[in-house]
């Protein structure tokens, strides 16, 4: 029995064995080899005809509670005596072809042959490893015998466990299912699908870094803003280098919409201080005049920031696969270093600053080292 699983280690793609240990555990991997379609073994040598598999479960979108699922597929008939085995593929594309979206400790690709033919009527693959979280996974299988090999099955697919993860260099949290990863403060709802609300400017969810991060990617979808907010500098969301308020911390970022007295009132705007109070990276009066948003609170809003040799920040309307609506970058020099960061900010708490934009909720929220894997997450779609 033979399985490739595709998996991304800082920096390179690499291919691990059914013989290395637990995604994350620092294996070296056994050899290096191509992940995606491979060409049916065509039936010539051998003289079975097979028919196509069938998938069981999970279909249609089925939505699990695990990151190991156990895939099922209706045995195939076969017009000669013999042994069967299947091949079974996992990939979060339909193509099962190798993509960008790979996380740090998660399989988004799975390729597995000899599995021995279930005598109930159906072949049964539980994973071994855990897939990607809160993504849409598809599957495959297909039955071997002697020579022969029986098309694909047609592609089904699930979604896996809606979970969120803190590691060293990368956290996820898809705030859906009524929890967090991190510490929630004040007023807050959970609303259902889509996230928790903060509803006054002293509420806040505040996340502990497992490490810190100089470089990377801060982003959440939010929805519930609008026009005029009840105060100037509003956060959307905020990073610190400790949990203390941050408003003359050295190493510091914040989003924020601003709502009145907001110079002006709903502009986009930022601020990032790269270790010293002599390197803030920030829009000037005449580019905040140019980003004045009139944001429509029942739609989604997809907030990016990425911060390194600069800081940019991008917010695009419609979620995550959106249409651009603001984009600016800054360089200053310098570095930022964050280990706490905020879904709002908790800095209405001792009236240094405005704090949380009320009333914003927030789902799918990712802060990574890299950037973030391009189908973590769509299971909330």
């Amino acid at each position: 029995m033979t399985t490739h699983f595709q998996t991304r280690t800082l920096p390179a793609l690499i291919v691990l064995s059914m013989v290395a240990s637990a995604c994350g555990s620092g294996a070296s991997p056994t050899r290096q080899v191509p992940i995606g379609p491979t060409a049916p073994t065509g039936p010539g040598g051998g003289s079975a005809t097979l028919s196509t598999p069938t998938a069981v479960s999970p279909v249609n979108g089925e939505q699990l509670s695990t990151l190991r699922p156990t895939l099922t597929v209706q045995n195939v008939t076969s017009s000669a005596a013999g042994t069967r085995t299947y091949e079974f593929q996992v990939s979060d594309n339909a193509s099962f072809s190798l993509g960008s979206s790979l996380t740090t400790s998660f399989l988004v690709s799975v390729n597995q042959t000899g599995v021995t033919e279930g005598g109930d009527g159906r072949t049964s693959l539980t994973v071994s490893q855990d897939l990607q979280p809160t993504t849409r996974m598809f599957w495959r299988a297909r039955a071997v015998q002697g020579s022969s090999t029986s098309s694909w099955s047609e592609p089904a697919m699930f979604r896996t466990k809606l979970v969120g993860y803190s590691r060293p260099g990368e956290l996820y949290d898809p705030l859906v299912h009524g929890e967090t990863i991190g510490q929630v403060f004040g007023s807050h709802t959970w609303v259902a699908g889509k996230g928790i609300r903060l509803n006054t400017q002293s509420s806040f969810v505040l996340y502990q870094l497992s490490e810190a991060m100089t470089s990377g990617e801060f982003s959440v979808e939010v929805e519930g803003l609008h026009p005029n907010g009840p105060n100037h500098k509003l956060k959307i969301f905020s990073m610190n280098n400790s949990s203390a308020d941050p408003s003359f911390s050295d190493n510091y970022m914040a989003t924020m919409y601003r709502g009145l007295e907001g110079n002006p009132p709903n502009c986009i705007a930022f601020k990032a201080v790269f270790g010293s109070q002599a390197r803030i990276a920030e829009p000037v009066s005449p580019e905040r005049n140019a980003s004045i948003r009139m944001l429509d609170p029942g739609r989604t809003y997809f907030w990016k920031a990425t911060w390194g040799s600069d800081f940019r920040l991008l917010v695009l309307d419609g979620g995550i696969t959106g249409n651009s609506i603001y984009e600016m970058s800054k360089s200053v020099g310098g570095t930022l270093r964050g280990t706490h960061a905020w879904l709002g900010s908790n800095q209405a708490l001792t009236g240094s600053d405005a704090g949380t934009f009320p009333g914003a909720t927030y789902k799918n929220l990712f802060i990574g080292r890299g950037s973030r894997p391009t189908t973590l997450g769509n299971a909330l779609d």
